[in-house]
This record gives structure tokens, C-alpha cells and sequence, in this order.
């Protein structure tokens, strides 16, 4: 059993500052795929994460303090490959893949087209080449897992008033389209697989008093690609983890060789 966990830590220092690393040392994944580390390797304290069996892989953007992600694996890759080729989003970080034996883990990060209309044209632009790019890595790649922020909640169930966010940023209908598209292309909600329970949300606004009434979306996934379907085994939101706006997602698959 491989035990994956997805994770928009929203700054992983504030997020060590936290207590990640306790929770990592009992949540114990073997493969932690990070969105929003908002730093370079060198600027964090990763001994402490080794000392936990991990090795970590990074794509950082070129902007400081934003966006990044990385992935934190006790197995050693065959392959790490940086971004997915396409300059514009590779220089705000937000795609990485390691590579082993018979599947790929992506840790990914989509953008947000909450700050206006720019952000929301370059996200459609994201979706849409994120998506010609993964249909020919599948060719070569049929195992493929997906983690991470997709900041799109899919339907009225992932969100907690899909009246009132009708015209919001990550509920547009466009962008769920996209993700109706994504899926019927060959890959699984792993969660939704496993569980069809409203109210399980993954993200929530500082405001409001949100998250302790449970007012959240659910914007973060593990999607695995069809041929890995029967392997999911468990599903959970670890919503009780605080370091970030964000919980973690977990999705633990059988029968993967590393």
C-alpha cells in the first residue's frame, strides 16, 4: 500500500512554524506533494524532514515568496522532471513530477482567478494546455497520479453555497466543464470514488469564522488516472491539520511497484 497525501501548506514555513512536522511524523505518507511553499530548499530547514526518510523535490517560481510546489518522497525516483515545458507557467512554479517504477506522482498547482479578469484568462489558459499536456504524457505515462490544489470545486456537493458563488472564481461554469472534461478523459476523483458524503470541503476562508462552521470548498485533489482505479483503497480530508487554509487530502492505493 502507497500512501499519497496532497497538501497546500500556504507557506511551508509558517506552516513548520505550525507543527507540520510532528503531524508529518504521525501522518507518515510516502509521498507528500506540496502546493504554495512560497520558498527555495535553502531557505528551509529540510533536516528535520530527513530525518523522517525524506528526500524532497522543488519547482520554485522565479517570484520570490509565491507559489512553488514540491514533493517529499521516502523512495527514491527513477526520474524527477521540473515544470511541464511551457515557460509561462514554469516561471510561477506549478508542476512537478517524480517518476517510479510503474506509475508518476504530479504535484500540481493551479491558478487562481480570484484577484480579476488577467488571473481568470491565464487560469482558462492553464487549463486548457495543462490538459493537451497531460493527454500526451499519458501515452508514455498510463499510471499517473494527480495531486494538489485544482482551485476549481467540481459540483454543487464540493462547495458549501453553490448558490450565492454561482459567478465565483473556482465554481465558474467553464472551469467545471473543465474538470467534467479532465475526468471523462481517462482519470477518477479518488475521493468522490470512495465517498459520495456532502460537507467535505478542503479549503476555507480565514473570514467569516469559516472553517470552525465548516463554510469550505473542496478544491484539493488526488486524481488517478483509470487504470489505477480498482488500487484505491482509502480516501480521507484531514481537515483536523491547521498549518495552512487548506487540510490535506490523503488517497492510499494497493499494488503500486516503487
Amino acid at each position: 500500500m502507497t500512501k499519497i497525501i496532497t497538501y497546500n501548506v500556504n507557506g511551508i514555513r509558517a506552516a513548520i512554524n505550525k507543527g507540520l512536522i510532528d503531524w508529518l511524523k504521525a501522518a507518515n505518507p510516502d509521498i507528500l506533494c506540496l502546493q504554495e511553499t512560497k520558498a527555495r530548499p535553502e531557505q528551509v530547514d529540510l533536516s528535520e524532514f530527513e530525518k523522517l526518510g525524506y528526500t524532497s523535490y522543488w519547482e520554485n517560481a522565479e517570484k520570490k515568496g509565491y507559489s512553488g510546489v514540491a514533493i517529499f518522497t521516502k523512495y527514491t525516483p527513477k526520474n524527477v522532471v521540473n515544470g511541464c515545458g511551457i515557460e509561462k507557467y514554469d516561471a510561477e512554479g506549478r508542476v512537478i513530477r517524480v517518476d517510479f517504477k510503474d506509475f508518476s506522482v504530479i504535484s500540481l498547482y493551479l491558478p487562481s482567478g480570484t484577484s480579476g479578469e488577467e488571473r481568470q484568462d491565464f487560469k482558462y489558459e492553464f487549463l486548457d494546455d495543462f490538459y493537451d499536456y497531460i493527454s500526451e504524457l499519458k501515452k508514455t505515462i498510463p499510471n499517473l497520479i494527480i495531486s494538489g490544489d485544482y482551485n476549481i470545486c467540481h459540483k454543487e456537493i464540493d462547495i458549501h453555497n453553490p448558490v450565492s458563488n454561482a459567478n465565483s472564481s473556482g465554481f465558474l461554469p467553464p472551469e467545471r466543464e473543465w474538470v467534467t472534461k479532465f475526468l471523462s478523459s481517462g482519470f477518477v476523483d479518488s475521493f468522490r470514488h470512495l465517498n459520495k458524503e456532502p460537507d467535505n470541503y478542503s479549503w476555507w476562508t480565514y473570514r467569516f469564522n469559516a472553517r470552525n462552521r465548516n463554510l469550505g470548498w473542496r478544491i484539493d485533489y488526488n486524481m488517478v488516472s483509470e487504470p489505477l482505479q480498482e488500487k484505491i483503497s482509502r480516501v480521507a480530508i484531514l481537515k483536523d491539520a491547521h498549518h495552512s487554509d487548506h487540510c490535506p487530502v490523503l488517497l492510499e492505493v494497493n499494488e503500486l511497484s516503487l
